[in-house]
């Protein structure tokens, strides 16, 4: 199986042309869309996307993600193998789902050895149809990163720094998804379940509840998200809009237990 996570939209013949390509390598692959609406070089929040995916995803898929600023420079594109496969261009985009796929070697793709396979010229705009797509069809089908790669260090690949910090009794964090209902989910895991939540920038303490019913039309919460991060909420309503939030911004956060 393959899934595809990119920001190419839907407007233009960018996510066919992808597609079309993978099935000229590989004429009978399983292809998933996750989504081709990430926010135009939104590096966390594709990140963010493909992580999810990965978590729900058996062994061996192959995920191909493109948001790639930099497509035709120096960067990288790399392929990396562990229980599943990620190919993406090495901008820090496999940064949360490397948190998943127990990573074991990761290759730099070999434009023109990959040539071979594909017999057409690399766009140097374009490498979602002529690198990325193709790439990640050779490995669902079965071909070796070897025959159109060379093996790099692991430790070499690009990451970003996703770690929420304590700054004393609160937490910096960084918004890194707002979904299209207007929550923000911050990257925050694993942590003691708070009474409620304060936003000391904003002059707001929160509920935490666990769902978004639990509370008045229009009045904020604090939640624990369905992909296990914190998350602050409208019900019926955007908390991005309300707070003026985006992907990328920090949040100082406390969270307050009253017993």
């Amino acid at each position: 199986m393959i899934t595809l996570t990119t920001d190419f939209g839907l407007k233009g013949p960018y996510v066919g042309e992808m597609k079309v390509a993978i099935h000229r390598v590989h004429p009978d692959p399983k292809i998933v869309d996750v989504t081709h609406s990430i926010t135009r070089h939104s590096i966390i929040e594709g990140s963010f996307v493909m992580e999810q995916v990965v978590k729900y995803s058996p062994k061996g898929t192959v995920h191909v993600g493109v948001i790639d600023p930099g497509v035709g420079t120096s960067r990288r594109a790399v392929i990396i193998e562990g229980e599943q496969w990620l190919v993406v261009p090495d901008n820090g985009l496999a940064t949360l789902p490397l948190k998943h796929i127990k990573a074991r070697k990761a290759w730099e793709i070999d434009v023109e050895r990959l040539r071979r396979f594909t017999g057409w010229e690399v766009s140097s705009t374009f490498h979602g149809r002529d690198v990325f797509g193709p790439a990640g069809a050779l490995i669902d089908k079965g071909i070796s990163p070897e025959e159109f790669a060379t093996e790099i260090p692991l430790e070499s690949l690009i990451k970003f720094d996703i770690e929420p910090r304590k700054k004393g009794d609160s937490w910096i964090l960084k918004v890194i998804y707002v979904d299209d209902f207007g929550n923000v989910i911050l990257n925050l895991e694993h942590y003691r379940r708070p009474d409620e939540v304060e936003l000391p920038d904003f002059g707001l303490k929160i509920p935490y509840l666990d769902t978004y019913g639990q509370i008045k039309p229009g009045e904020l919460l604090a939640l624990p998200g369905s992909h296990g991060y914190l998350e602050i909420a409208v019900n019926q309503g955007s908390a991005a809009g309300r707070l003026g939030l985006k992907v990328g911004d920090e949040v100082r956060v406390r969270l307050v237990q009253k017993s």
